[in-house]
């Protein structure tokens, strides 16, 4: 069975080696990185600019970042602003969840250090019943755990760039390459 088309991540390269040719558009999406705020959201702003300007866009949350984002950086790179909220508090899982399920978001990003395996396996299917895209960042260490998520990458900042290992993706063989941003 062939994957459904994907949506285009901005780096051809990259959409080449994805299932569907680009981002699933439903299902949860596992990035791992060293350190939150080192630069993860590269790879995701042309998706996202996308995704907001679309005719029929619906929401791009927000859920727990570690920095508060920089709305002219956004804007700069395309992101439409006004379809785009921030959520922040201590209960982060049960926000990243209800805003996955809602039905209301065509992306959801959130930044989590130890979520447990079902709570994955319950943002997985939220993301597939509120039909979106949802975005988790980890640490780097949780390559060692299972995941039920539809793709699972790992980031490494490099000088050029960044060196992203495939982990987990239907069709998707695993490894590393790097992509010069």
């Amino acid at each position: 069975m062939r994957a459904p088309r994907g949506l285009p991540t901005g780096f051809a390269e990259l959409d080449e080696r994805l299932p569907g040719k680009g981002w699933p558009r439903t299902g949860l999406i596992e990035i791992l990185v060293s350190r939150f705020g080192s630069g993860e959201l590269y790879l995701l702003l042309p998706a996202l600019a996308a995704l907001t300007r679309a005719a029929t866009a619906r929401w791009c949350v927000w859920v727990a970042p570690p920095l508060i984002p920089f709305a002219p950086a956004l804007a700069s790179r395309g992101v439409a602003l006004d379809r785009v909220a921030v959520v922040g508090g201590t209960r982060s899982l049960w926000a990243f969840e209800q805003t996955l399920g809602s039905g209301a978001c065509d992306a959801v990003l959130a930044w989590a250090r130890q979520p447990k395996p079902r709570d994955i396996r319950r943002l997985q299917l939220a993301a597939e019943r509120g039909r979106t895209l949802g975005v988790l960042f980890r640490p780097r260490r949780a390559a060692r755990q299972a995941s039920t998520a539809v793709l699972r990458l790992s980031l490494e900042p490099l000088a050029p760039g960044v060196r992203i290992t495939l982990l987990k993706g239907r069709g998707v063989p695993r490894g590393a390459f790097c992509l010069n941003l």
